[in-house]
């Protein structure tokens, strides 16, 4: 029997019945065509699927779409504004922190909820924040890198 879910995704209200063992990654990617958030390991290990729930970085794969009543869910699409990238996809870019890119969405979610913390981390904290992220192609130093000149965009936007 399906169950009604009412949420607001990218800041869009959404409603949806779906089935009571529904995961959100696929209300997301399935029911929603958000297929930003990506699926990899089908065990919770490599945060491909990442986004944001009431502002907390969540994997998708571990949340019922049931639990998402009512909440709050930012994937990477709805990072960009109608100015443009967001200060961390821009980062990401400009500092080569990705190759294949697979892991690149999970990895700037967890990296908005650790911004959203403190918009001064130590290589430690950005390191700490991602370490439920898998990449399998960078070495990390350049997201690290990436994750560092994000937060100092973010400051000197907070400051003017």
């Amino acid at each position: 029997m399906a169950e009604h879910v009412s949420l607001v995704v990218n800041g869009v209200p959404r409603e949806v019945d779906v089935e009571p063992r529904r995961l959100l990654v696929q209300l997301l990617r399935e029911d929603l065509d958000l297929t930003g958030t990506h699926i990899a390991c089908d065990t919770s290990q490599c945060g491909a699927c990442t986004v944001t729930l009431d502002g907390k970085s969540v994997k998708s794969c571990t949340v019922l779409a049931v639990q998402a009543d009512g909440a709050n869910v930012t994937t990477i699409e709805g990072m960009a504004t109608a100015d443009g990238l967001h200060p961390l996809q821009a980062a990401f870019w400009e500092n080569h922190g990705l190759q294949c890119g697979f892991c690149t969405p999970g990895m700037i979610m967890s990296a908005a909820d650790l911004l959203a913390r403190t918009t001064d981390p130590t290589d430690d904290e950005i390191r700490h924040a991602i370490a439920g992220n898998f990449c399998r192609c960078t070495g990390y130093q350049n997201i690290v890198t990436a994750i560092r000149a994000a937060a100092t965009t973010v400051r000197a936007g907070a400051a003017g």
